[in-house]
């Protein structure tokens, strides 16, 4: 599955879709993308690509932006495992500009979530 759309529940509560739920069973980690939408990464693939990625000299300009980028707001969650869900916080869905209707799409080894008007 490489593509989802849902609707966030009035907790604003993510379902994961029951064919995706194993790769998210570490936990997830939601962060700001590079552009006006969210990156959603198993908790596995944050610790095994990402962070060491932000790793590297304190006065490597290129490095510090990429730590304040992905940094700022990031949340780390267990996903429900009763109903499949997790909760994506507010000030994360305010930057993408996502209400309640979101589109999930894989890139990679992360999911870009965003407002279906992005995904256009």
């Amino acid at each position: 599955m490489d593509y989802f759309e849902r609707k966030l529940d009035d907790k604003r509560r993510l379902t994961i879709p029951t064919e995706l739920r194993n790769e998210l069973a570490s936990g997830v980690v939601v962060t700001r993308g590079f552009g006006k939408y969210l990156h959603l990464y198993p908790q596995t693939v944050w610790d095994r690509e990402v962070e060491p990625a932000l790793q590297g000299s304190i006065l490597d300009e290129r490095v510090a932006d990429l730590n304040v980028k992905f940094r700022r707001g990031k949340t780390s969650a267990a996903l429900d495992q009763k109903q499949g869900r997790v909760t994506i916080e507010q000030h994360l869905l305010d930057y993408a500009g996502i209400d309640r209707e979101l589109v999930a799409i894989r890139a990679g080894a992360y999911w870009r979530i965003m407002a279906p008007s992005v995904a256009e």
